[in-house]
């Protein structure tokens, strides 16, 4: 995840400051579908901000279809756009889960893709 920062002194409240900047890394690709969002304590300690203000942006997020809660599995980035975008984004999630677990480069795997689109 990004880099979140918030001005303690905009007119914009905290909670609403997260809200939009999550959307802008789920929007820019940065946050990918299936990323498990960091709990609403660990995030509201990192930023310096009550628990009740992050748990605040998670839900108005989920309200959105930004993030599913997935009960004690922690809240993670949902699949956006159409049907055949969110299940290209899915399908993307699983072959990253997968070379992370086989060790594969990031290169490497890149070079896998761009093969296997040009066919």
């Amino acid at each position: 995840m990004a880099m979140i920062s918030i001005d303690s002194r905009s007119a914009t409240p905290p909670f609403e400051q997260l809200r939009v900047q999550l959307i802008e890394q789920v929007k820019s690709g940065e946050l990918a579908a299936g990323t498990r969002l960091p709990t609403v304590r660990k995030l509201a300690e990192d930023l310096g901000l009550a628990p009740n203000t992050v748990a605040r942006a998670y839900r108005e997020l989920e309200a959105d279809g930004f993030i599913e809660t997935r009960g004690r599995n922690g809240s993670f980035v949902s699949a956006q756009g159409d049907a055949a975008q969110r299940q290209a984004q899915e399908a993307a999630r699983a072959y990253a889960d997968r070379i992370r677990a086989l060790g594969i480069p990031i290169s490497d795997a890149r070079r896998y893709i761009d093969g296997a689109l040009s066919t």
